[in-house]
């Protein structure tokens, strides 16, 4: 199953998780991949860290869980980065014979000390690759509404961007944001460029301050004042910053699903009671949606 077919059909609502640390078993995330389950997700995904193939064996496991046991369809995570032509040969070949067809090629974050292997240095590198010798793989990328740190200018972000779409990549995940318009304005420069493949909102509900403020130091996504005023209130009570971290991606997804978003891809950080009261929240949102004749969605 093509991930990207998803789209003509529907507002997309899907899920990310990350495999077991390196020396616990695949069993211990089964009964978060179990509840994740009852959100009712159009596809879940599997991060693979930037290593890449020396650190495969759990998320094949997952994915494998999800693909085959869950009967959802999965998707894996392949960095690039770390991994030579043989490397990504025998993941994609382990993907096969699970049944698994859908990946996200990305090139991965450096890690300090480690030297990149030189064949894969773009995540394009890797979309070509995989594109030119198992065409039956369908590739998704990753994107960045408010630039990719790296990036010299927006311009050059976005050149980058559409040499993916035209090395075989047919859908696009975006990096977490806060602020709506900031992908509305994505949006509007990818329209410029030509990319018109579905793009999927990137959404992580932050529930603490550390993990909001590690965040926006990894990724450097800007934190709006709108949710530091939220942190700065509730910074105390974590049941109430809890609460409030969902009400704010909830109130995101609300306002991108009205817009006309392709779809939702939620970081559930692999806490399932999260996912499940904003997929409760906003289920019968993205259920409010059918295709016209000419295949453009529409509110029912």
């Amino acid at each position: 199953m093509n991930i990207a077919d998803l789209f003509k059909h529907k507002t997309v609502f899907s899920l990310e998780v990350f495999p077991p640390k390196k020396y616990s078993s695949v069993e211990t995330v089964l009964p978060t991949l179990t509840a994740l389950k009852n959100v009712n997700p159009d596809f879940i995904s599997v991060t693979l860290g930037a290593g890449g193939s020396a650190q495969s064996d759990g998320t094949v496991a997952v994915v494998n869980l999800i693909q085959n046991h869950l009967n959802i369809p999965a998707v894996a995570h392949v960095p690039g980065l770390y991994q030579d032509q043989i490397q990504v040969d025998q993941l994609i070949q382990r993907l096969q014979s699970i049944n698994v067809d859908n990946i996200l090629a990305l090139r991965g974050d450096a890690i300090p000390g480690l030297s990149p292997r030189g064949v894969f240095n773009h995540a394009s590198d890797l979309i070509a690759y995989v594109h030119e010798k198992y065409p039956n793989i369908n590739i998704a990328s990753a994107c960045y509404p408010e630039c990719h740190q790296e990036a010299t200018s927006f311009l050059d972000d976005i050149n980058h961007l559409k040499l993916k779409i035209d090395s075989g990549s047919d859908h696009l995940i975006s990096q977490l944001f806060f602020d709506n318009n900031h992908f509305y304005d994505f949006q509007e420069k990818l329209a410029l460029a030509g990319i018109n493949v579905p793009v999927e909102a990137g959404i992580m509900p932050c529930t603490s301050k550390n993990q909001i403020e590690r965040i926006a130091q990894i990724s450097g996504v800007p934190v709006p004042e709108k949710f530091k005023k939220i942190l700065n209130r509730y910074a105390d009570n974590k049941v109430a910053l809890k609460d409030a971290g969902i009400a704010y991606a909830i109130d995101q997804i609300v306002d991108l699903v009205s817009q006309g978003v392709d779809g939702i891809h939620l970081y559930t950080m692999n806490k399932p009671d999260v996912a499940q009261r904003i997929w409760d929240a906003t289920k019968n949102i993205f259920g409010a949606t059918k295709v016209k004749d000419d295949g453009e969605l529409k509110v029912k």
